[in-house]
């Protein structure tokens, strides 16, 4: 999964927003109009696809003002092989050209095919082009029940905040996303804790174990908040007891997710915050599938789901 890199080009026709729970509440207040009839546990992934696709769109275009102001590298723009090298090769996801938001920014009023359908086909598109995001990405923006025209609101609004530098762009990705997956779990109740534990939660766990360095596993991972805070951790110490520039290179991340959907979200939510992460190669139960069979951690870090009873007991044991 690609790291974050702080593109060189700064540039854009769009003021960027500063990060803060305000955008990210004025956010969540107009994609939450699409709801309709929908259930927040299927409508969350139609919010936080839309916000996914903005953020490698703009890693995207951002790498692409650097590479055409590099003489040396635009030189090998006519190639296709080469120029997909260019962008990859720095941690960046390529995406085709009608999947960039600037595409779909332009037809969020298109009626033949939907804005829905454009999405959809965006996601297909990207997945194609990137072998770790496969089966990850949500497809299903053109759908009946979901308001075509709202959509193509909420994708224009979506473009007032600007995700293009490594750091300054995952951080206000992170904090907007981070205010979404909570949200939606207080929408959902007592369900949503299947793939989101409270902030205040995940951060006494982690500064119980003091994470610094080594390999950190979590068994029953939801969308990966552990992880976030883990890699946050080591960020926040850095000098006391790491080095500052090698910060992020301190712990390797593993897990593993039973929910399916539940696992994309957290392929996602590290994606766009370039923690690299091995969740196994699919969703899988821990107990009756472990996907790091003989894996040796240092750090065991979980918010196991209690109020499950019927976790297969009898298989494990037998």
């Amino acid at each position: 999964m690609p790291r974050g890199r702080k593109p060189g080009s700064k540039n854009s026709a769009t003021k960027a927003v500063k990060p803060g729970p305000s955008i990210a509440a004025t956010l969540f207040a107009a994609a939450d109009k699409l709801r309709g009839n929908m259930d927040a546990a299927e409508y969350k992934h139609v919010a936080l696809g839309l916000i996914f696709l903005k953020y490698i769109s703009d890693r995207f275009d951002a790498r692409m003002a650097e590479v055409k102001a590099n003489p040396e590298e635009a030189s090998l723009l006519d190639d296709p092989d080469a120029a997909r090298d260019l962008i990859i090769s720095e941690g960046i996801f390529f995406v085709p050209g009608r999947a960039r938001w600037t595409f779909l920014k332009e037809n969020a009023t298109s009626t033949k095919p939907t804005i829905g359908e454009l999405v959809d086909q965006a996601m297909i598109a990207i997945e194609a082009e990137n072998p770790t995001l496969k089966g990850v990405l949500t497809k299903n923006y053109a759908r009946q029940e979901l308001d075509q025209t709202k959509l193509g609101e909420v994708l224009k609004l979506i473009s007032d905040i600007k995700f293009e530098g490594a750091h300054h762009g995952q951080d206000v990705l992170g904090r907007v996303y981070e205010y979404f997956l909570g949200e939606f779990a207080k929408l959902e109740g007592k369900r949503g804790g299947q793939y989101y534990t409270a902030g205040c939660v995940v951060k006494l766990l982690v500064a119980m174990l003091e994470p610094f360095k080594g390999r950190v596993y979590d068994p029953c991972c939801g969308s990966g908040g552990m992880f976030v805070q883990s890699e946050r951790f080591v960020e926040e110490h850095a000098g006391k007891h790491v080095d500052p520039k090698k910060a992020r290179d301190q712990i390797a991340v593993y897990g593993q997710e039973s929910n399916a959907t539940t696992w994309r979200l957290a392929k996602m939510n590290l994606a766009i915050r370039g923690i690299e992460a091995n969740l196994g190669s699919k969703w899988a139960d821990t107990f009756h599938e472990d996907l790091h069979k003989g894996l040796m951690a240092k750090y065991v870090l979980a918010n196991p789901p209690f109020n499950d009873s019927d976790w297969g007991r009898r298989q494990a044991e037998g």
